[in-house]
C-alpha cells in the first residue's frame, strides 16, 4: 500500500462527562472525506493516545472504519512505551477490517538507544501482516530515531514508511538518502 495526498490526524472527540462522543467523531470522519481527505489516521498523537484506555483506543478505531466504510484508507495508531504492548495493540488493530496500516511512535518515556528502538519497531513490524509507518516524534517521545537505525528499520520488509516530525531539515534530508528507495516519506 502506498499513501498519497493529505492525510488528517483525527482528534478524539469527548462529551463534557469525559467519555467518548462517537457521533462528533463520525461526522468529523465524514466531513474529512467529503472535505477530500486522502486517508485518515485516528489514535495518532493528535487523538490525544496516550490518555485512552484500552476500550477507548479501539472504539476509536472501530467509529473511524464504520464511519469511513472504505471510502478512503485508514491508518490506525499503535503506540506503547511496552514492546511488549505496542506489539499486542499493532496485532489487535491490524486485525480490524478497515485498517490498512499502523502508524507507531518510538516508546515514550523510556529514551530507547538507537538498537532499542530497532529493537522495538522491528518486533511490532513482525507482528503483523499489514504495512507498518515509523513515527519520529521525539518532541513527544524523548527519542530520536536517527537516520541510520531508519535506514536499517526500512530494510525490514512490512516497515513501509516513515512520518518524520523530528523538526530537523537535515535529518529529513540524511533519511532519504540513507533509507532504501520505494520507503513512503513524510516529513512534517
Amino acid at each position: 500500500m502506498q499513501l498519497r495526498g493529505c492525510g488528517t490526524a483525527l482528534v478524539t472527540p469527548f462529551h463534557q462527562d469525559g467519555s467518548l462522543d462517537e457521533q462528533a467523531l463520525g461526522n468529523l470522519v465524514a466531513w474529512q472525506i467529503e472535505s477530500g481527505i486522502d486517508f485518515l489516521v485516528p489514535c495518532g498523537t493528535t487523538g490525544e493516545t496516550p490518555t485512552l484506555s484500552h476500550d477507548e483506543w479501539l472504539r476509536v478505531i472501530d467509529v473511524t472504519i464504520e464511519a469511513t466504510a472504505g471510502r478512503v484508507p485508514i491508518v490506525a495508531g499503535a503506540t506503547s512505551n511496552s514492546t511488549h504492548d505496542a506489539v499486542a495493540k499493532a496485532k489487535e488493530a491490524a486485525e480490524r477490517p478497515g485498517v490498512d496500516a499502523i502508524l507507531t511512535a518510538s516508546p515514550y518515556y523510556n529514551k530507547p538507544t538507537q538498537e532499542g528502538q530497532f529493537q522495538h519497531f522491528k518486533a511490532i513490524a513482525e507482528a503483523v501482516s499489514k504495512p507498518v509507518i515509523l513515527y519520529n516524534v521525539p518532541g513527544r517521545t524523548a527519542a530520536n530515531i536517527e537516520p541510520s537505525t531508519i535506514a536499517r528499520l526500512s530494510e525490514v520488509a512490512n516497515i513501509a514508511g516513515v512520518k518524520e516530525a523530528s523538526g530537523n531539515l537535515t535529518q529529513i534530508a540524511e533519511i532519504c538518502a540513507a533509507a532504501r528507495p520505494g520507503l513512503d516519506f513524510r516529513g512534517f
